[in-house]
């Protein structure tokens, strides 16, 4: 339990681009604090001056680099009464940027933890994709590596919700021809880039023509993707050749053997016994 001497973390949702989606409260909360954390403190004063917000707080930066050696400077300004607000380039703290640390710090020391909520790109992104909405996943960043992006991309192949990720525009079309070797090159995706901004825009279709439109025309700025869900095996589909073909790409992604030929099964919805023939057949061609 906090006690009344000790001061408050406040989570700030920034906007992802337009200052015009900035509440009421995020402008009080700023002009409040007494110690604001920031992920860019140069974003920050432009926010300010946007917002038409003069604080009086001490302005640190506080990213990914340098989050884990200034956690414990903002506990004990904290553990002051200091009223502590952290902000990060745009949407939440914690999701997927700075500020997961400093909370968990902060409970831990019975600190109390409050959020001014603001924009999201995730639910933004969501609304904007046309696809279903009613239940999804969020998957951050996918794997730098390949191997281990091909192995996340694997295991998330027969997931029904749809999928949000965030991706960067240097490896955005690489993410992608991933996940139409995964998914398939039909699966329908949107591809979000700079949302709220004056260069908004959304890709739509399948993931193999959006990773061809992003070697063709490569997208800059943030980036979200939202990936449709798995809606079941197709009957139509179960060919001895795409079977044999899904085995062989969970075996280079390091799934075993066994193991390849019973999620290949599942996803088909065949028996164990029509993946091994058709691996037979592929090998005896």
């Amino acid at each position: 339990m906090s006690t009344s001497s000790t001061g408050v973390l406040v989570l700030l949702g920034a906007p992802l681009g337009n200052p015009e989606d900035a509440s009421s409260r995020l402008r009080t909360e700023l002009a409040r604090a007494d110690v604001i954390a920031a992920e860019d403190t140069r974003r920050l004063r432009r926010l300010l001056s946007e917002l038409d917000v003069v604080p009086t707080a001490q302005i640190t930066s506080y990213f990914e680099a340098n989050e884990a050696g200034k956690t414990s400077g903002l506990i004990e300004q904290l553990y002051d009464g200091k009223r502590v607000a952290v902000i990060t380039d745009g949407g939440m703290p914690s999701v997927s940027d700075p500020g997961f640390r400093l909370v968990k710090a902060a409970i831990d020391a019975g600190i109390a933890v409050t959020c001014a909520p603001g924009a999201s790109a995730v639910t933004t992104a969501l609304a904007l994709s046309g696809m279903p909405c009613d239940r999804f996943c969020f998957e951050g960043f996918a794997p730098r590596k390949d191997g281990e992006r091909r192995r996340l991309f694997a295991e998330l192949a027969e997931e029904k919700r749809t999928m949000v990720f965030f991706e960067s525009p240097r490896r955005v079309e690489d993410t992608l021809r991933a996940m139409a070797s995964a998914f398939g090159d039909d699966r329908p995706a949107a591809l979000c880039r700079e949302l709220t901004k004056t260069h908004e825009e959304v890709r739509r279709g399948g993931l193999a023509e959006l990773a061809a439109g992003a070697e063709a025309d490569p997208p800059r700025g943030e980036i979200t993707l939202v990936v449709s869900g798995w809606t079941g095996p197709d009957a139509s589909e179960a060919t001895p050749e795409a079977m044999a073909a899904a085995v062989a790409a969970l075996e280079a992604a390091g799934t075993d053997h066994k193991a390849a030929m019973k999620e290949v099964a599942v996803r088909y919805g065949v028996s164990r016994r029509d993946v091994y023939d058709a691996v037979l057949t592929a090998r005896r061609i």
